[in-house]
């Protein structure tokens, strides 16, 4: 194996683990893995771009890093998207769509970009463990859309894993675009990744009927404008 084929294999095991997938078996690794703290990630991710820009140099060093634009996607592309009959995790899910996007100039999708939205408009909950450790779960409107935790055994023993259906797949990459401006636009302090209040459903509707602005709503909510659309969306209102 030459070194550049090392490199790439290297590339490759990074990739898998960025993604929240194991690259000895291809499943994906347990909720509380190391891998999925959001900092390691971000790391991995750091360093598969750096082997990447590697094998395009030929193996020679890159001493500079090229800002990437954030992360989109266009409605074409997502329809490309491939849905799976059976349930799987997050972290499949970003790696699905990642597959699909143009990642060669700007940066790749976080699955935890898609759960911080789906917690700010109430379909995940944080939770603290028996450990003291910050987990999401679904709420009874999650697990209504088809978001469900499975018990599995590992080499470390016993661990739980939040998957989706294919329905909460189709539901995810429907609001990629509110998903994403969640994400750019999300507020510094507020409600965001809180659950919504029946009193703040209740304001959300009576603003939006009286012809409030989507970003006058989320300000006098205190969450970002994509969740306030998404929560529309969610209680049937067309916007």
């Amino acid at each position: 194996m030459t070194e550049l084929e090392t490199i790439a294999r290297a590339k490759m095991y990074i990739d898998k683990l960025a993604n929240g997938i194991n690259p000895l078996d291809d499943t994906a690794v347990a909720e509380n893995d190391v891998v999925n703290n959001v900092r390691i990630s971000r790391c991995l991710f750091f360093v598969s771009d750096t082997l990447r820009r590697v094998l395009e140099n030929g193996g020679v060093g890159v001493t500079s890093r090229v800002k990437k634009n954030k992360f989109k996607i266009t409605a074409e592309e997502l329809e490309k998207f491939e849905f799976s009959d059976r349930p799987i995790p997050v972290s499949e899910i970003t790696k699905r769509i990642n597959d699909i996007a143009d990642t060669e100039n700007s940066t790749k999708l976080s699955h935890n970009t898609i759960t911080s939205w789906l917690s700010e408009i109430g379909m995940l909950n944080e939770m603290i463990n028996t450990e003291g450790k910050k987990r999401k779960r679904p709420t009874a409107e999650g697990a209504e859309l088809g978001i469900f935790v499975k018990e599995r055994i590992g080499q470390h023993g016993i661990y739980h894993v939040v998957l989706y259906n294919k329905s909460a797949q189709k539901f995810i990459v429907d609001n990629i675009p509110s998903v994403i401006e969640n994400h750019n636009n999300k507020t510094i302090n507020g409600n965001q990744g809180l659950p919504w209040t029946d009193e703040q459903q209740q304001q959300l509707v009576e603003m939006f009927r009286q012809n409030a602005s989507i970003n006058e709503i989320a300000s006098a909510l205190n969450r970002s404008s994509g969740g306030i659309r998404a929560r529309l969306k969610k209680l049937g209102y067309d916007i």
